[in-house]
């Protein structure tokens, strides 16, 4: 199995794990939710989006408010109306 094969079974396992932890940290949460490392900085430090900080540096987010936050400002679809 050459070297690309393992690294993307990697991730994906990788991205498994992630989606049953509670608790995710900020490098986990860029990659669940997509969102850059920089974009995702510039959101906690504005207060735009839920977050902890529990001994003032380490940044978590509970996915469950994530997705919350995610799925905000919901559109009806042509279909709807």
């Amino acid at each position: 199995m050459d070297n690309y094969l393992i690294l993307e079974r990697l991730d994906r396992l990788e991205k498994l794990l992630t989606a049953n932890k509670k608790v995710l940290t900020f490098e986990e949460t860029c990659d669940y939710t997509g969102i850059s490392r920089s974009y995702l900085y510039k959101l906690t430090a504005a207060g735009n989006i839920p977050h902890s900080k529990p001994n003032g540096k380490l940044i978590f987010f509970e996915r469950k408010k994530i997705v919350r936050w995610l799925l905000q400002n919901e559109r009806d679809y042509v279909q709807e109306i």
